[in-house]
């Protein structure tokens, strides 16, 4: 306790740092408040009831409002959340593994990137204004005792706010990035997750036999350290190189004396996302069924809704390991890594450089995606089970899934920036046994 009492002190005797925490957690407590000021025409107290005894905690809608913090069933004028801002960088990031013109910008540096930012700013101005539209007309069909306004001017005005609001966490999310701590749109996700956890361990507390409370947190506990290893787990590819910089010529060094490094590739080097892409892929369907209004297909809408059913979790755990290896495809490129080896002198004992290194890379790459799609599929259904086992709706969802690794990954990184702040003024790191080890990309991997 003293040795973290006097970790605080120093993080506070570092100025810079000391504001940009102060800085990061003003904007993260104006967006909070944000989630409870409620769309004119909408009775919030009618709405919650109605949304919390229709969800039950068992449909993808109860799992969507757990990442916004109860603001989409508040009806508030952040109901959608930085979502939409989401989607359209997930896009952008698949559209520029196809389009030779995004691929381009890549390399351009800073004006580049500007350009892919602009994109994504007004795609993820259309996305919303989809979204808006959708989720009143989703209010005025499945609750109209909650919905006051009924005119066009209340849907208009309502999908202007529903808007302005995403384009507003899109803003508080880059200014958290660059004048605070950490990943600002990361962070805003997951404070809004963790906004309900204790309203979930209390409720759990309330309902559960005391044992089995206790056996739930040791559960939750060691689910939590098998998410942390997955998330930190990396396959070392030791590397030489043969030329070293001697003052203003290189020289060549000798077999014993190569400079050794190592290739770190992440078990799970596509984090968060399969699980996103598969959540989405299987929410499609189920919308088309339903507007089509096929009866003969309700029972499949029915077991493809049920978050805690057999048919979806399967289909769910097997749609995420295909993710994994197309996601891990598109993000790790094998032959790009053996040609910076090649123009920097490197080179992987044993193999040859050019094209055998990047088939060694693309093999070992291959076997430990396999385990580690296997692992993050697990996780993702951990939930379910906990729900089958007997945990609440609610209390179940920090299990494991996206919930549990948006927090775990966020969380990872954020400490690793603060620990640099510290290393580089000779304090003490957040570690006694060690330093917080940085990952490759934020939780969401959202590129800014």
């Amino acid at each position: 306790m003293k040795d973290l009492i006097q970790t605080l002190r120093n993080i506070f005797k570092i100025p810079e740092l000391k504001n940009r925490i102060l800085y990061t957690l003003l904007l993260l407590a104006v967006y909070r408040l944000g989630t409870f000021v409620v769309l004119p025409g909408i009775d919030s107290g009618i709405l919650q009831s109605s949304f919390g005894n229709a969800g039950a905690g068992g449909n993808l809608l109860d799992l969507f409002n757990t990442f916004l913090g109860g603001a989409f069933a508040r009806g508030s004028i952040l109901a959608l959340g930085i979502m939409p801002y989401i989607s359209a960088s997930i896009v952008v990031q698949l559209l520029g593994a196809v389009l030779p013109s995004i691929q381009k910008l890549r390399t351009e540096g800073e004006s580049g990137q500007k350009k892919l930012n602009q994109i994504t700013r007004y795609l993820t101005v259309a996305i919303t204004l989809g979204q808006a539209a959708s989720y009143v007309v989703y209010l005025r069909g499945q609750y109209p005792e909650a919905v006051t306004g009924s005119s066009s001017f209340f849907w208009l005005t309502s999908v202007a706010i529903l808007t302005s609001g995403t384009m507003f966490l899109v803003w508080l999310g880059e200014r958290i990035t660059d004048n605070g701590i950490g990943n600002g749109v990361s962070l805003l996700i997951m404070i809004g997750i963790i906004s309900g956890f204790p309203g979930a361990l209390i409720n759990e507390a309330r309902t559960t036999l005391p044992m089995i409370f206790f056996i739930e947190i040791l559960a939750l506990g060691v689910v939590t350290m098998a998410v942390v290893a997955l998330t930190q787990a990396t396959r070392k590819i030791p590397v030489n190189y043969a030329r070293q910089m001697m003052g203003n010529r290189i020289g060549q060094l000798g077999r014993g004396n190569a400079a050794r490094q190592y290739i770190p590739l992440k078990v799970n080097s596509s984090g968060v996302m399969p699980i996103i892409f598969a959540q989405a892929i299987m929410f499609l369907p189920t919308t088309l069924i339903q507007f089509s209004g096929a009866e003969s297909l309700s029972g499949v809408v029915a077991a493809m809704s049920d978050i805690n059913g057999f048919w979806y979790n399967l289909v769910f755990f097997l749609m995420i390991i295909v993710f994994t290896y197309f996601y891990t495809a598109i993000t790790v490129n094998p032959n790009e890594i053996a040609d910076q080896l090649k123009r920097n002198g490197g080179f992987i004992p044993g193999v040859k450089p050019g094209k055998r290194t990047a088939n060694y890379i693309d093999t070992v790459l291959s076997r430990i995606t396999l385990p580690g799609a296997i692992f993050l599929a697990a996780v993702a259904i951990f939930p379910a089970i906990a729900a089958i086992m007997g945990a609440t709706g609610a209390f179940s969802q920090f299990f494991g899934g996206t919930t549990l690794l948006i927090m775990i990954g966020v969380t990872l990184d954020t400490l690793q920036q603060i620990e640099s702040y510290l290393l580089m003024r000779h304090y003490d790191g957040l570690m006694q046994t060690g330093r917080v080890r940085g990952r490759s990309r934020s939780g969401l991997a959202v590129n800014r």
